[in-house]
Parts: structure tokens; C-alpha cells; sequence
């Protein structure tokens, strides 16, 4: 193999190592047989507003507000909020609204290099339409949709602009109001409500740009159907050949961003109306193509189920949605499904921290400050958890929302047990340092949560004389990374990475300046990593080789590096993967290439890739579902574990003291190269052959 770190300010020197463009289609995820009754919707989202798609023409699933959370429709706790869907449109040609029965050669693709998701259909013989949507990256709470119309005979077209509530918002209500100005006429629509509770208000705006001149825009209707619908439209009549192109700015905000959401809205629309299309594609685009300064292509393709996979753009549909999903600046994290829609209520896990926030972190460092940044708002929340509990330090939530209390359904022991995710948030912690070494970051925030966290893991082990009779300090009572085991000993993920953030905690201390606390490296000295006889590390006190949900004792390997010597991971491997079941999540499997990449093992790392990802693709884009043959993407977890399989298995990324740096790795077969490009604060380039 042959290895290159490479500064990005070399990058036009070596390109000739490895071509500079990928497949044609590797930007491109395309639908053309589409089944309504199996459609799993792409996203488009900008970390702040997620669209959902839909099977019908020109109409959208959901819209989904990052960071508003209130209680409805199931489990007693906090669910993310579904907004208005104020960019939803109706199309009456020759007065009939037109549908799917009315439509033919109905494709939809998502352009990931510009973050646009793309209908064509035709109506019989009368037309042709495209219709563009995004959420635009620049402007964190607007949408823009294009629209163009071609009439193949003259035909009369009537687009409306809708907004619908959905069922669960109530005191809504409906206004329209025309802004003229001796240049432009603004046509603004907004709808307000409350969420299911009342303590929140929620506000949607949308308005026509045309690109006629002031006073040749079509005359506007609108019409206030209920007060779940409100639609403004316009008829138009077209000549054969002609082609007609307008667009729709949609904002939406919640009174948790901005006091007076009505009002915001409809001035942020009024905005983006007056930016106009052009300076509105312009700026999204840029935004997006510095995202996508950070990338990963690889040269060849391997099968899997005898067809040929493009793994430049699967990597890229990964890529694609933890970008969406995540913006620098704010202090929100990120949902096991993202923006994707409410699977599970849109709460925060260690899904973020162990999964989806390390491949962010190599590639966007500014991105990933905003997770943590979310914890450390909510640092005074997990130091009331611990208290409640008996224990000193922070105790952060299993499932998080908007103030960082505890928001797990009951029924779920998970939440009163599955304490690793406290070390997770402390490990994360310790990686952006190690990234970017940005010493006031550690001074003001990395420091204050790493030494709570340490705190906590000194009150949770067992300190009596019996415990430590044989020479350890116990972690008893838990639920670890295998959930299927509840309430059992000395786990080994929780144990390791309890161990893990002692030790940073006390590294920060020393990087500060400061004298840590000698009982945080006392009680990480005494923890106990079970083993089975023969050297296999034992998931837990009574694990007796029942299958497992997910990996668990193979994160001691990565990413807690606790299991170190070869011959321990291989043991360790041949023991655990016969053992995860088929119907565990994705992740598990993309520890397992990570590792057999690691270990030189290029066949079995190639044999299990796929296996990582390809199973949970459902119809008709390949989004991830959370298990194979699942129902509920999208699954960004899956999409972080992959990418993590790629970045630091096959890629051999690994984050030290040093910063990131790249160990030896093989390809898998197939495979002739891999480039990752944009890594880290100094977006570095980095190749394997």
C-alpha cells in the first residue's frame, strides 16, 4: 500500500495520483419506478429545516423544525415537531387538478452536489413539468422551490402555493397580504399555530417571485379553504413550446428561535423574495460546494448480490445527510433519524456522540463544536440527573431534547441505565481537542464537562470493601451497547468507556495547566475488563454467549483502543460475530469491517462492507432503514458507522493526541483506490492504493 498526507494546497500536484472526477451518476440518486405504497422519502435539509419527499407530484411528505420539541401523539415525552407544510403546491391543467393517475414518466432525483431534489412527470399530452425544492443552506430557515412548465399544445395552467397544518397544531390561523412596492409585488401567505400543548407558537410564510416585470405578474387568488388550508394560485394560458418558470420562498420558525414567530417568518420571506432565484441558487450552491470540500471518492467497485455497487455515491448519500442534518453555529445535535421525520420523538443519543459525530469531526470540526456545544447547554440538566440518582457530576440523559432532562418513554429501561452515554459525551469531548486543539474551547467547555463526567464516574462505581476485595472498583447494574441485555454487571463498553473518560479528564486537566482530581485515574486504574479463560473479553458478569443486538465488547478495539494487540481483537472478532444477530442495527457490522481492515484482513473487511449498509436500503432512493428490511429511515447512525468503516478502517483515519493522523489499512477487493479529501481544521488530503 502506499500512503499520502497531503496538504490541500498540494492537492493539484498529486492529482494525477487519482482522477479527479467520479462516475457520471455518483452526485445522483435517481427514482424512475416509483410505487407509492413502498416509498421511503429523501430529505432535503439544511441542519435547521428537513423536507421530507413524497410519490405525489409536486406535493411533500413532511417538514420537520430542528430543535422544537413538544408533547403529542405518543409515549409521554417530547416528540420534534412537525411545522406547517407550507411548500406543498397543487397544478389544475385546463381546470382539473392533476394527480398520479394524470401523470406519466414521473422520475425524481436528488443532486447531492447542490443539496436539490428534482420531480419530472408529464401530463398527457398537454405538458411537461420539473420541479425543484430545497432548503436552502444558506438561509436556515427558507425553502426555495422552482417550478418549470413546458406546454406541448396551448393549455391553461393553474399552480397554487399551499399551506397545510398538520393534525396535532391548533389555533391556527390564516392571513394573506399583498406587498406592493413600485417594483416588485410580494404575495405573502402565513399561517400561525400552536403546538399540541400551547407553549409554543409556530408560523409559516411562503410568496410567488415571478420573473416578469412589476405589473405583468399573473393576478393572484387566494383562497382560505379551513383553517387547516389556505392556497394562493393563478391561471395561466400557454402556447405550444412555450416554457414558463416562477418560484416559490417558503420560511417557517418557531417561538423556541424567535419571540415573535410570526412576524420572523414572514420577514425572512420577504428576504428571500427579494434576493430573487438567482442570488438565492448562488449562495445555497456555495454553501454546499464548501461541504463538499470535504469528500470521499473511491476508485472501483466491487459487487454485492452480482451487481455492481457505486460506492463513491453511496459514501456521498451518507455524506449527503449527516451535512443536511448538522450546521455549524448553533447548539443542536443530532436524531438517530436526523430530519427525517419523528423516529424516536427526534431525541438525542449516543447515536450522535459514538456514531455520527466522528465522522463529522474528521471532515467538518466546525460542524461537530455545534454537538457539543448542545451538551454543554445542557450540562446544569445532566448535573440534576446525577443528583436525582445519588451520584456527584453530570449525568447526561439517555434520550435528550430540549432542555436536556431525561426524555425517555418509561416502558424503556434504557433510560434510567444505560449511563455510557455519559462517558460518550465526555470521549467526544477529548476528540475535538484532539482535532483542533483550540485550547479556550477546552478552557471554557470541553474542561467544565469532561471534569463532570469524571465526577460521575467516581460516584458510580462500587466503592464498598467487598467490591474491592478482589482488586476493582465495579460498574454494576446497566444496560450497555447490546441493549438486549438490561441490568447486568461490569459491562464491557460501559466499563471501557467509563475507563476512557477518567483518563481524558485527567489529560485535559494537565493540558490546562490545572492538578486533576487523583481519584479519576485511581477509579480508572480499578475498573475491571472481564475475560472469559481463554482471553475473550466478556461482555458483562453473566454473559453466556446469547446472541447480541449490536457491537459491544468490539468498541473496546475502536474506537476506546483498550483492546490493542491483535491477537486480543481477533479473538474477540471470531468470538462476537457469529453472535450479532441479523436483526440488529447497522452499525454493528461497520465496527467489524473497521477492525478486520485495521487488522490487514482485506477479505473479510471486503465480505462484510456491504453488509454494513446495502441490507437496510429501502425503496425507491435506498435510504437507510435502522434494520434490514426496516421501516423507519432515515437512519443516520447507519450512515456514521459506515462512514466510520470507510474513514477510519478502510481509510486508517485515526484521531490522536497529534491531531488526525493515518495508520496502515487495506482496500477492499475491488477496490484500486481511496481519496479524503478536507480532513480536519487544516483540510488535509489523505489516499490509500
Amino acid at each position: 500500500m502506499k500512503y499520502l498526507i497531503l496538504a490541500a494546497s498540494l492537492f493539484l500536484y498529486t492529482s494525477y495520483l487519482i482522477p479527479q472526477t467520479s462516475p457520471p451518476d455518483a452526485w445522483h440518486v435517481t427514482a424512475t419506478n416509483i410505487d407509492p405504497a413502498n416509498y421511503y422519502g429523501v430529505t432535503v435539509a439544511n441542519g435547521m429545516v428537513g423536507i421530507v419527499s413524497s410519490p405525489e407530484p409536486m406535493r411533500v411528505k413532511d417538514v420537520v423544525l430542528n430543535g422544537v420539541y413538544d408533547y403529542y401523539q405518543r409515549g409521554r415525552v417530547s416528540n420534534i415537531l412537525k411545522t406547517f407544510n407550507h411548500v406543498n403546491m397543487n397544478l389544475d391543467v385546463d381546470g382539473r387538478r392533476i394527480g398520479r393517475k394524470d401523470i406519466t414518466n414521473f422520475t425524481q432525483s436528488l443532486d447531492m452536489k447542490k443539496a436539490a431534489f428534482t420531480t419530472t412527470f408529464d401530463v398527457g399530452d398537454k405538458l411537461s413539468v420539473k420541479h425543484t425544492i430545497m432548503s436552502l443552506r444558506h438561509l436556515p430557515y427558507t425553502a426555495l422551490t422552482v417550478v418549470e412548465i413546458t406546454a406541448k399544445k396551448a393549455v391553461t395552467i393553474t399552480p397554487a402555493a399551499v399551506i397545510e397544518a398538520p393534525d396535532h397544531l391548533a389555533d391556527v390561523r390564516n392571513c394573506y397580504a399583498e406587498i406592493d412596492r413600485p417594483h416588485v409585488l410580494i404575495p405573502l401567505m402565513t399561517s400561525v399555530g400552536k403546538s399540541p400543548s400551547g407553549k409554543l407558537t409556530v408560523a409559516a410564510s411562503s410568496a410567488f417571485v415571478f420573473e416578469e416585470k412589476h405589473g405583468s405578474e399573473p393576478d393572484l387568488i387566494h383562497e382560505d379553504w379551513d383553517y387547516n388550508m389556505h392556497l394562493t394560485k393563478f391561471h395561466k394560458q400557454m402556447k405550444a413550446g412555450e416554457t414558463y418558470r416562477f418560484s416559490v420562498v417558503a420560511s417557517t420558525v418557531a417561538s423556541s428561535q424567535y419571540n415573535d414567530p410570526h412576524n420572523e417568518a414572514e420577514r425572512l420571506t420577504i428576504f428571500a423574495a427579494l434576493e430573487g432565484r438567482e442570488r438565492l441558487l448562488k449562495r445555497h450552491e456555495a454553501e454546499w460546494e464548501k461541504l463538499w470540500q470535504s469528500d470521499i471518492v473511491v476508485e472501483g467497485d466491487p459487487e454485492f448480490s452480482g451487481q455492481a455497487m457505486n460506492t463513491t455515491r453511496d459514501i456521498r448519500f451518507a455524506l449527503y445527510h449527516l451535512y443536511s442534518f448538522a450546521r455549524e453555529g448553533t447548539a443542536y445535535s443530532l436524531s438517530p433519524m436526523g430530519l427525517s421525520g419523528l423516529g424516536y420523538n427526534g431525541h438525542v443519543f449516543w447515536d450522535t456522540e459514538l456514531w455520527m459525530y466522528p465522522p463529522i469531526l474528521m471532515l467538518h470540526p466546525e460542524i461537530a463544536k455545534s454537538f457539543l456545544e448542545y451538551r454543554y447547554e445542557r450540562l446544569e440538566a445532566a448535573r440534576q440527573n446525577a443528583f436525582s440518582h445519588g451520584y456527584a457530576g453530570a449525568m447526561f440523559p439517555w434520550e435528550s431534547s430540549a432542555d436536556g432532562s431525561e426524555d425517555t418513554p418509561v416502558w424503556a429501561l434504557t433510560g434510567p441505565f444505560q449511563h455510557h452515554i455519559t462517558g460518550c459525551v465526555g470521549w467526544a469531548c477529548w476528540k475535538y481537542y484532539q482535532v483542533t486543539h483550540d485550547k479556550d474551547w477546552l478552557r471554557t467547555r470541553g474542561y467544565p464537562i469532561l471534569k463532570e463526567v469524571a465526577d460521575f464516574w467516581s460516584s458510580r462505581v462500587e466503592r464498598s470493601p467487598d467490591s474491592y476485595r478482589d482488586g476493582h472498583y465495579d460498574i454494576n447494574n446497566v444496560i450497555g451497547a447490546n441493549e438486549w441485555q438490561e441490568n447486568i454487571d461490569n459491562n464491557a463498553f460501559t466499563n471501557g468507556m467509563a475507563i476512557t473518560a477518567l483518563r481524558y479528564a485527567a489529560q485535559a486537566a494537565r493540558e490546562l495547566g490545572e492538578v486533576p482530581n487523583p481519584d479519576w485515574e485511581h477509579v480508572a486504574d480499578n475498573i475491571p475488563i472481564l475475560k472469559f479463560p481463554d482471553g475473550t473479553t466478556k461482555e458483562n458478569a453473566t454473559y453466556d454467549g446469547v446472541e447480541i443486538k449490536q457491537a459491544d465488547v468490539n468498541l473496546l478495539a475502536y474506537p476506546l483502543n483498550i483492546v490493542s494487540k491483535p491477537e486480543d481483537i481477533r479473538r474477540d472478532l471470531a468470538y462476537y460475530l457469529p453472535r450479532m444477530s441479523p436483526e440488529g442495527p447497522a452499525m454493528g457490522n461497520a465496527i467489524l469491517v473497521l477492525l478486520y481492515a485495521r487488522l490487514g484482513e482485506a477479505e473479510k473487511a471486503a465480505s462484510l462492507f456491504p453488509k454494513s449498509y446495502k441490507p437496510n436500503e429501502v425503496p425507491p432512493f435506498g435510504v437507510l432503514s435502522e434494520t434490514a428490511g426496516g421501516t423507519n429511515p432515515y437512519f443516520a447512525t447507519g450512515a456514521g458507522g459506515m462512514l466510520q468503516a470507510v474513514l477510519a478502517g478502510f481509510g486508517g483515519l485515526e484521531i490522536t493526541d497529534q491531531g488526525i493522523a493515518q495508520r496502515k489499512t487495506v482496500l477492499p477487493k475491488g477496490w484500486k483506490s481511496l481519496k479524503i479529501t478536507g480532513v480536519g481544521k487544516d483540510g488535509k488530503v489523505f489516499e490509500v492504493r
